[in-house]
C-alpha cells in the first residue's frame, strides 16, 4: 500500500462508524492517515488518488481492548495450553508436562496456563502431588485461567521457601492439606512468593514477544490495546513497549502500573503520559479482590456450598484513597479490579459523592464489575465511575460460575443492560489470556456472548441482560475510547485516525449464533493495510 500521506478513497462499503451522529456510511476519504470525509458514495464529488473497493463488506472502526494483558498473552503462547482441545484432565496435563520436560534443559522451569477445574475430568485443580508425578526434579508452575491462582510442584515450593510454617501473605492464601502442608495451590498474593524466584526475562525478550503478538491482535481487528499489569521491575513496561514498537508492535497502547510497585518506584512523569504517543501511561492499578471462578472474589452472600467463604479482600479504603491521590496528582485514571459485591461496594462507598479529577473521561474505573448490587449501580453512576467488563467470562467459564454461584445468581452477574440503563459508562474487553478459551482475545466471542447471553454450551447466562449488536460494537469502539482516553480512535469520523477493519460476514445481519465465526479479512491503521487474511497467513498467525 502507498504511504499514508497519499489520499485514499474507500468505496462500496457497509461502514458502521460508531459515530451516533452519522452511524452508517458507504464511502470515506483518507488523507494523511486520517478520515477527511465520510458519507454516502453518491455524495462523493470526485475521487483523487488511489481508490479501494470494499466489495460490499461490513467495515468497523478498529477494535479497542480496554482490559488486556498483552505480555502475559504473548508469553502464554510459549507455554503449555491447559485448555480444550489439548487438555481434558489432570492426566492429560501430566502427559504434556512430561513431554516438555523431556525436550528442555534440566534447569528450565515448566509453565502452563489456562486450566479450569470445572472443565477437568477430575473436577479439581492440579496439586503439587499431581505435578510431582510428571516432573519431580524441575519447578512446575501452572496458572489457572483467571490468572489469580497457580498450582506448583514441590520443587517450586522449595525454591520459594514455602513450608508448613509459612504464613499466608496479606491478600493471599496458601492452600493446605489436613496436616497443614501446602497443597501447591497458591491464591492471589500468595502466588507472588513463587513469582519472585522465577527466572527473569530480558527487556529484549519481552519486546520481541510483544512484537510477535501484534499480528495476532490485528487478525482479530484489534488496533488499540491496554496493559493492565505494568511494572517497573525487572523490566520497565514503558521501555519494553517502546522497544516492541521498533520491532513491529503496531497497536496504540496505554499502560496501567501497579500501585504496589509505584509506591516504591515512582516512574510517572509528564512526558510518559502524552496520549498522542503510541505508547503512554494511562493510570494506576489496584486489586480489590480476586476472581469469581477461582472463589477469591470478595462476595456477599458467600460462594455456593461454602458457608464461610466470602473470598479475599485485597485492598483497604486507605489504600484506595492514597492511590487516588497519586492518580489525581498526575491527572491519570485510578483503575481497580473488583468482581464481588463487597469489593465493588468498597470502591463505590469510598468515592461516593466525590468529584472526579479528569474532565474528559471517568477518573475511576472498576475492572470486571461482575456482581454489582442494584443499588450500587445508581451510586456508581452518580459518582461517574466507569465499568470495564468481559462478556467472554460467562461464555467460556460457565461450569465454574454455576458451581460457585448457582444458576440464578450466575444470570445476575455482568448485568450489562442494567449498567447502561443506570447511566454508567461501560467498555467491553477480553482480559486475555485470563479466561478458559483457546482463543481468549477474540472480540467476536465476547460480542456473541453479550448479544445472546448464552454460554458456549448453550446455558442461559441471563437473557434479560442482553444488548443489541450495535451496542456491543460501540462498547468495543467509541465507548472503549471514551474510557481508555486513546485520542482520535474508536469512531470513523473526520479528523480521526483511519483505523478500521473489514469483515467476511456482516456482524449486523448474520444470526447472532454465528458472530464468533466472523473472520477479519483486512485491518487498516492510519489508512495503511497492516493485516490481510489468507489461508497461508492464517496458518502463520495461529501457529
Amino acid at each position: 500500500m502507498s504511504q499514508s500521506s497519499n489520499e485514499l478513497t474507500f468505496i462500496n462499503g457497509k461502514i458502521f462508524t460508531s459515530n451516533p451522529e452519522q452511524p452508517y456510511a458507504s464511502a470515506m476519504v483518507v488523507r494523511n492517515g486520517r478520515i477527511a470525509w465520510i458519507g454516502e458514495e453518491e455524495d462523493l464529488k470526485k475521487i483523487e488518488g488511489t481508490c479501494v473497493d470494499l466489495n460490499g463488506k461490513r467495515v468497523l472502526p478498529g477494535l479497542i481492548d480496554a482490559h488486556l494483558h498483552p505480555l502475559y498473552l504473548a508469553g502464554a503462547a510459549k507455554q503449555i495450553a491447559c485448555t480444550q482441545p489439548l487438555i481434558h484432565s489432570i492426566s492429560d496435563l501430566q502427559e504434556q508436562i512430561r513431554l516438555v520436560h523431556a525436550s528442555q534443559s534440566q534447569d528450565s522451569w515448566i509453565q502452563g496456563w489456562g486450566y479450569d477445574e470445572g472443565k477437568l475430568l477430575e473436577g479439581r485443580a492440579p496439586t503439587r502431588r499431581d505435578l510431582d508425578q510428571a516432573a519431580p526434579d524441575v519447578p512446575v508452575v501452572i496458572t489457572r485461567t483467571c490468572a489469580h491462582i497457580i498450582s506448583v510442584n514441590s520443587k517450586a515450593l522449595e525454591l520459594a521457601g514455602i513450608t508448613k510454617d509459612t504464613p499466608d501473605p496479606q491478600g493471599g492464601k496458601i492452600d493446605r492439606d489436613e496436616n497443614g502442608e501446602p497443597t501447591g495451590i497458591l491464591r492471589e498474593n500468595a502466588k507472588d512468593l513463587v513469582n519472585q524466584v522465577m527466572p527473569e526475562t530480558t527487556l529484549e525478550d519481552d519486546a520481541v514477544l510483544l512484537a510477535e503478538l501484534s499480528p495476532v491482535l490485528l487478525s482479530h481487528g484489534i488496533t488499540a490495546i491496554t496493559e493492565l499489569m505494568g511494572w517497573t521491575k525487572p523490566n520497565d513496561y514503558l521501555e519494553m513497549y517502546q522497544l516492541a514498537t521498533e520491532k513491529g508492535l503496531k497497536q496504540r497502547s496505554v499502560l496501567y502500573y501497579l500501585w504496589e510497585d509505584l509506591k516504591e518506584h515512582p516512574v510517572i512523569e509528564q512526558q510518559k503520559m502524552i496520549r498522542e504517543n503510541q505508547i503512554h501511561i494511562g493510570g494506576i492499578k489496584l486489586f480489590s479482590d480476586g476472581s469469581v471462578s477461582g472463589q477469591t472474589a470478595w462476595v456477599n452472600p458467600p460462594f455456593l456450598g461454602e458457608e464461610e467463604n466470602y473470598g479475599i479482600q485485597m485492598t483497604t479504603r486507605e489504600e484506595l484513597l492514597a492511590a487516588a491521590e497519586a492518580a489525581k496528582k498526575h491527572n491519570i485514571q485510578l483503575v481497580i479490579h473488583a468482581m464481588g459485591e463487597q469489593a465493588i461496594d468498597l470502591i463505590v462507598d469510598t468515592f461516593y459523592g466525590e468529584k472526579g479529577w479528569l474532565t474528559d473521561a471517568p477518573s475511576i474505573r472498576i475492572e470486571h464489575a461482575a456482581m454489582p448490587a442494584p443499588g450500587t449501580l445508581k451510586r456508581a453512576a452518580e459518582t461517574g465511575i466507569a465499568f470495564v467488563s468481559q462478556p467472554i467470562f460467562l461464555f467460556a467459564e460457565i461450569e465454574t460460575y454455576l458451581h460457585n454461584l448457582g444458576a440464578e445468581r450466575t444470570k445476575q452477574t455482568y448485568p450489562f443492560k442494567a449498567m447502561l440503563e443506570a447511566g454508567i459508562k461501560v467498555a467491553f474487553s477480553s482480559d486475555a489470556p485470563a479466561t478458559a478459551w483457546a482463543d481468549p482475545v477474540n472480540p467476536f466471542v465476547g460480542i456473541k456472548s453479550a448479544v445472546t447471553r448464552l454460554a458456549y454450551d448453550g446455558t442461559d447466562t441471563g437473557k434479560t441482560q442482553r444488548v443489541d449488536v450495535e451496542t456491543a460494537l460501540t462498547l468495543f469502539t467509541r465507548a472503549a475510547q471514551e474510557i481508555t482516553r486513546i485520542p482520535n480512535v474508536g469512531q470513523l469520523k473526520p479528523g480521526f485516525h483511519a483505523d478500521f477493519i473489514v469483515l467476511d460476514l456482516d456482524v449486523l445481519v448474520i444470526d447472532p449464533e454465528q458472530i464468533d465465526q466472523i473472520q477479519v479479512v483486512e485491518t487498516y491503521m492510519a489508512g495503511n493495510l497492516v493485516y490481510k487474511f489468507d489461508s497461508i497467513e492464517k496458518l502463520v498467525v495461529e501457529s
